[in-house]
């Protein structure tokens, strides 16, 4: 194995909620109100969408994409969402400090070095918004590739928050099954002081639709006792992850460097400000439309 590379689960594709789009010259992240999914491949003018994004989309309502299926690809939490605060080098894309509010590691002209970590608010070195929480959410959906995943990438508090607690509950209440509770991504809002009122989005994990968490917890049982017997070993396969994950002092994914300035680091503009009060307008249509339905 190459030192210094952490090897991560295979990507088949991206989970996002809403796109990067190129505006007067500058890319800009635009935000949405559903989730997209999108393949590897991207072209002038984004990413190209994934055959699962059609395929989900004909039974959304409205079309609007707001809940997934997926399943766990390891057993242990942590695996499968992996989370810290990160400042990146704006140019390069590159992660230069990682911690998790006890402890970082920094990249200095004398090499990596181990600091304490007071986390984004009160850290000299990231403060103006430039350290931020970073997670990196894992998902299996659809039954193409045993081992392929697809990735969704935040830095937004409410969902790292959120999805944490999940896989450690149901990690928990499943006995460490993990992987083979059937699950679902879930698009929810809420509003705050902070956000003026306004609906922000962020992502949580719960149970399939229609599934209870006794009827989860006794299919998780089921589905790892027959894996068991054909021969799949599923705590190898998480302490191979883990492995991996521990191979390098960063993750990062040279490839993928240039888009997470784009999605999280963003210049900020009029025209960026202005289309945050669009989305907020449209999810109030949306919602209002939805309730007028159920009437």
């Amino acid at each position: 194995m190459i030192k210094g590379l952490a090897i991560t689960p295979p990507v088949l594709g991206r989970i996002s909620i809403g796109r990067v789009v190129e505006k007067n010259g500058i890319r800009l992240p635009q935000k949405d109100n559903q989730f997209t999914i999108t393949s590897q491949i991207q072209e002038k003018d984004g990413w190209v969408l994934h055959p699962m994004d059609e395929e989900l989309r004909k039974d959304a309502p409205n079309g609007k994409l707001r809940t997934i299926p997926v399943r766990m690809l390891f057993n242990e939490a942590d695996l499968n969402l992996r989370a810290e605060y990160t400042m990146f080098d704006r140019k390069s894309g590159r992660p230069i400090c990682v911690g998790n509010g006890d402890t970082c590691r920094r990249l200095t002209q004398s090499g990596v070095q181990s600091l304490p970590c007071p986390g984004p608010t009160l850290c000299e070195f990231g403060k103006g918004g430039l350290c931020k929480p970073y997670g990196r959410l894992n998902v299996k959906v659809g039954d193409d590739d045993d081992l392929g995943t697809f990735i969704f990438r935040t830095t937004s508090y409410n969902s790292i928050r959120t999805l944490a607690a999940r896989l450690s509950y149901y990690q928990a209440v499943s006995g460490g099954l993990l992987a083979y509770m059937p699950l679902e991504l879930k698009l929810r809002g809420k509003s705050t002081t902070q956000s003026r009122r306004t609906p922000i989005y962020y992502v949580d994990l719960v149970i399939k639709e229609g599934v209870s968490l006794q009827e989860a917890v006794a299919e998780a049982q089921e589905k790892a006792r027959q894996m068991k017997e054909e021969g799949v070993d599923q705590a190898a396969l998480d302490g191979a992850a883990a492995k991996g994950f521990g191979n390098a002092l960063f993750e990062y994914d040279e490839d993928e460097v240039t888009q997470v300035i784009e999605e999280f680091y963003p210049p900020v503009t009029k025209d960026s400000v202005l289309e945050s009060s669009s989305v907020v307008s449209n999810l109030r249509n949306d919602l209002n439309a939805s309730r007028s339905a159920s009437v």
